[in-house]
């Protein structure tokens, strides 16, 4: 299972990230994780926010191995946000798993993305 990991700082601007250190967590995130890589993003609503999760999207359509952890606002938001890019890149939703980081410092969304990452996994192993 391939990883990446893309974080939301939400503008520099919410309330809701001002526990987290956005200039350390990529690392943290990257030591902590079995991840591929790491990136934050001031605004994944935006317009440079949607090209990279474009690019982030595109480069797994075709690959079941690949997911795609965002660590952002509230799940269902996440996932009306980027419904236009499931369908244009052909991306699995399945594949998509959003976390809601508000609110949290470092270790609390480093502690929330390996959780979702172990739910994907044991889900992935169970017999069908």
């Amino acid at each position: 299972m391939r990883v990446k990991a893309i974080i939301c700082n939400c503008k520099g601007l919410s309330p809701s990230f001002k526990n987290s250190d956005m200039n350390t967590l990529p690392f943290d995130i990257e030591s902590g994780l079995e991840v591929d890589y790491a990136v934050v993003h001031p605004q994944l609503c935006g317009i440079g926010g949607h090209r990279l999760m474009e690019d982030a999207l595109r480069s797994a359509e075709d690959d079941d191995e690949t997911y795609v952890i965002v660590a952002a606002c509230e799940p269902e938001a996440q996932l009306k946000l980027f419904q236009k890019l499931f369908c244009k890149t052909g991306f699995d939703q399945n594949h998509f798993l959003p976390v809601d980081t508000r609110g949290a410092t470092n270790s609390e969304i480093l502690e929330r993305l390996g959780e979702k990452l172990r739910e994907r996994v044991q889900a992935r192993e169970r017999p069908r």
